[in-house]
Protein backbone atom coordinates (compact mmCIF):
# COMPACT_ATOMS: atom_id res chain seq x y z
CA UNK A 1 0.00 0.00 0.00
CA UNK A 2 1.54 3.42 -0.98
CA UNK A 3 1.18 6.44 0.76
CA UNK A 4 1.51 10.26 0.04
CA UNK A 5 2.41 11.81 3.22
CA UNK A 6 1.78 15.92 3.11
CA UNK A 7 4.68 16.43 6.29
CA UNK A 8 7.16 15.47 8.16
CA UNK A 9 6.60 12.23 10.36
CA UNK A 10 8.72 13.65 13.19
CA UNK A 11 6.14 16.42 13.25
CA UNK A 12 3.47 14.16 13.17
CA UNK A 13 0.41 14.18 15.67
CA UNK A 14 -1.69 11.02 15.51
CA UNK A 15 -5.33 10.61 17.25
CA UNK A 16 -7.21 7.04 16.98
CA UNK A 17 -10.67 6.04 17.92
CA UNK A 18 -12.54 2.60 16.95
CA UNK A 19 -15.94 1.30 17.74
CA UNK A 20 -17.24 -1.87 17.15
CA UNK A 21 -21.06 -2.49 14.86
CA UNK A 22 -22.79 -5.10 14.25
CA UNK A 23 -22.42 -4.48 10.71
CA UNK A 24 -19.72 -6.72 8.66
CA UNK A 25 -16.48 -4.98 7.34
CA UNK A 26 -17.76 -5.04 4.00
CA UNK A 27 -21.03 -3.01 5.02
CA UNK A 28 -18.93 -1.22 6.88
CA UNK A 29 -16.42 -0.09 3.90
CA UNK A 30 -18.76 0.35 1.82
CA UNK A 31 -21.85 2.23 3.92
CA UNK A 32 -19.12 4.86 5.61
CA UNK A 33 -18.30 6.51 2.50
CA UNK A 34 -21.85 7.78 1.29
CA UNK A 35 -22.21 9.02 4.59
CA UNK A 36 -22.99 13.33 4.80
CA UNK A 37 -20.35 14.68 6.75
CA UNK A 38 -22.36 17.46 7.78
CA UNK A 39 -24.57 15.25 9.97
CA UNK A 40 -21.87 13.47 11.67
CA UNK A 41 -19.08 16.18 12.81
CA UNK A 42 -20.60 18.80 15.19
CA UNK A 43 -18.39 22.03 16.83
CA UNK A 44 -16.87 20.60 19.68
CA UNK A 45 -14.85 23.14 21.63
CA UNK A 46 -12.82 24.98 19.38
CA UNK A 47 -13.01 22.95 16.80
CA UNK A 48 -15.75 23.89 14.10
CA UNK A 49 -18.73 21.74 12.16
CA UNK A 50 -18.67 20.78 9.47
CA UNK A 51 -21.32 22.45 7.09
CA UNK A 52 -21.36 21.75 3.97
CA UNK A 53 -19.70 19.62 1.30
CA UNK A 54 -18.93 21.19 -1.79
CA UNK A 55 -16.57 20.30 -5.01
CA UNK A 56 -17.15 16.70 -4.89
CA UNK A 57 -15.88 14.87 -7.66
CA UNK A 58 -17.71 11.84 -8.09
CA UNK A 59 -18.94 9.32 -5.58
CA UNK A 60 -16.72 9.10 -2.07
CA UNK A 61 -14.61 5.97 -3.08
CA UNK A 62 -12.55 6.20 -5.57
CA UNK A 63 -8.62 7.07 -5.59
CA UNK A 64 -8.35 10.97 -6.87
CA UNK A 65 -11.83 12.00 -5.96
CA UNK A 66 -11.67 15.36 -4.09
CA UNK A 67 -14.60 17.65 -2.02
CA UNK A 68 -14.30 20.72 -0.04
CA UNK A 69 -15.88 20.60 3.54
CA UNK A 70 -16.67 24.11 4.66
CA UNK A 71 -16.66 24.74 8.21
CA UNK A 72 -19.11 26.61 10.41
CA UNK A 73 -15.64 28.94 11.35
CA UNK A 74 -16.23 30.23 7.62
CA UNK A 75 -12.69 28.11 6.97
CA UNK A 76 -12.68 24.63 4.70
CA UNK A 77 -9.99 21.72 4.01
CA UNK A 78 -10.02 19.74 0.84
CA UNK A 79 -10.09 15.94 1.50
CA UNK A 80 -8.50 13.97 -1.73
CA UNK A 81 -9.00 9.75 -1.39
CA UNK A 82 -5.15 8.58 -1.47
CA UNK A 83 -6.03 4.70 -0.56
CA UNK A 84 -9.00 2.24 -0.71
CA UNK A 85 -8.67 -1.66 -0.25
CA UNK A 86 -12.24 -2.97 -0.24
CA UNK A 87 -13.23 -3.64 2.32
CA UNK A 88 -10.49 -3.19 5.06
CA UNK A 89 -8.82 0.14 4.59
CA UNK A 90 -9.65 3.56 3.21
CA UNK A 91 -7.32 7.13 3.46
CA UNK A 92 -7.53 10.41 2.43
CA UNK A 93 -5.59 13.54 2.74
CA UNK A 94 -6.39 16.58 4.01
CA UNK A 95 -4.95 19.73 2.66
CA UNK A 96 -5.31 23.64 2.22
CA UNK A 97 -6.46 24.04 6.24
CA UNK A 98 -7.58 27.68 6.58
CA UNK A 99 -8.30 29.70 10.13
CA UNK A 100 -6.29 28.26 13.25
CA UNK A 101 -4.92 24.50 11.73
CA UNK A 102 -4.11 26.65 8.58
CA UNK A 103 -1.54 28.56 10.69
CA UNK A 104 -0.49 25.07 12.36
CA UNK A 105 -0.44 22.36 9.86
CA UNK A 106 0.86 21.46 6.44
CA UNK A 107 -1.31 18.92 6.24
CA UNK A 108 -3.31 15.98 7.26
CA UNK A 109 -4.33 12.06 6.58
CA UNK A 110 -6.98 10.00 8.06
CA UNK A 111 -7.22 6.23 7.62
CA UNK A 112 -10.19 3.95 8.61
CA UNK A 113 -9.78 0.34 8.59
CA UNK A 114 -12.56 -1.66 8.77
CA UNK A 115 -11.43 -5.74 10.50
CA UNK A 116 -14.11 -8.26 10.43
CA UNK A 117 -12.42 -10.72 12.80
CA UNK A 118 -14.80 -10.43 15.33
CA UNK A 119 -18.72 -10.61 15.21
CA UNK A 120 -19.70 -7.36 13.24
CA UNK A 121 -16.74 -4.92 12.55
CA UNK A 122 -14.57 -3.04 14.40
CA UNK A 123 -13.90 0.56 12.78
CA UNK A 124 -10.61 2.14 13.13
CA UNK A 125 -9.97 5.68 12.78
CA UNK A 126 -6.90 7.21 12.67
CA UNK A 127 -5.86 10.72 12.18
CA UNK A 128 -2.60 12.54 11.45
CA UNK A 129 -1.30 15.83 11.55
CA UNK A 130 1.47 17.26 10.27
CA UNK A 131 2.50 20.16 12.18
CA UNK A 132 4.48 23.14 10.30
CA UNK A 133 8.16 23.55 12.31
CA UNK A 134 8.19 25.10 15.90
CA UNK A 135 4.41 24.21 16.04
CA UNK A 136 3.93 20.91 17.10
CA UNK A 137 3.59 21.38 20.70
CA UNK A 138 0.45 23.22 19.95
CA UNK A 139 -0.91 21.04 17.69
CA UNK A 140 -0.49 18.15 20.08
CA UNK A 141 -2.13 19.94 22.69
CA UNK A 142 -5.22 20.54 20.30
CA UNK A 143 -5.00 17.29 19.63
CA UNK A 144 -4.84 15.66 23.53
CA UNK A 145 -7.63 18.21 24.50
CA UNK A 146 -10.02 18.27 22.10
CA UNK A 147 -9.27 16.69 18.87
CA UNK A 148 -8.99 12.34 20.31
CA UNK A 149 -12.48 13.43 22.14
CA UNK A 150 -13.69 14.43 19.57
CA UNK A 151 -13.25 11.68 17.11
CA UNK A 152 -14.09 9.01 20.44
CA UNK A 153 -17.97 11.14 20.65
CA UNK A 154 -17.91 11.56 16.46
CA UNK A 155 -17.35 7.61 15.58
CA UNK A 156 -20.03 6.07 17.61
CA UNK A 157 -23.12 7.67 15.84
CA UNK A 158 -21.16 6.82 12.80
CA UNK A 159 -21.25 3.18 13.75
CA UNK A 160 -24.61 3.32 15.03
CA UNK A 161 -26.04 4.74 11.33
CA UNK A 162 -23.83 1.90 9.67
CA UNK A 163 -25.53 -0.58 11.50
CA UNK A 164 -29.21 0.96 10.68
CA UNK A 165 -28.69 1.27 6.73
CA UNK A 166 -26.85 -2.72 7.03
CA UNK A 167 -30.50 -3.70 8.65
CA UNK A 168 -32.47 -2.37 5.82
Amino acid sequence: MEHVVTGSMERAVIARASALTRASARQAYELSGPLDPTEFYPRFGPLPAVVAVLDQSGSWDTVGRTRRLVLSDSGHVVETITDTELPSFFAYELADFQKLFGMLVSGARAEWRFDDSIPGARISWSYTFFAKPARRWIVWLIVRLWWGRYMRRVLPPIAREIERLAAN
